[in-house]
């Protein structure tokens, strides 16, 4: 029997400037966060059936503008088709 299938989701984050605040980037290869409520600006680039795939988006996706103004702000996500991601509800404030 086959193991799972993958995925790779391919997200840029431009992070939004506050004023009197430095911009915090992207500090690790597997660093991620995001304050979309302060106005960061969050991107699903794409799904790949690779790491590598979606690794060479990122090159070409640097070349671009906007993009090549945050060349850290990239983040892979490896994710399992088919299986839950919020397996819990939620409640509101």
């Amino acid at each position: 029997m086959a193991g799972p299938f993958k995925v790779y989701l391919l997200w840029h984050v431009h992070h939004q400037a506050v004023e009197g605040a430095k911009v915090r980037h992207f500090e690790e290869p597997d660093d991620f966060w995001a304050d979309e409520e302060a106005g960061d600006d969050v991107k699903l680039l794409g799904t790949y059936s690779s790491g590598e795939a979606a690794r060479a988006r990122i090159g070409r996706a640097r070349e671009l503008p906007g993009f090549r103004d945050e060349p850290m702000c990239f983040y892979v996500e490896e994710c399992v088709v088919d299986e839950d991601q919020w397996a819990e509800g939620y409640v509101t404030d």
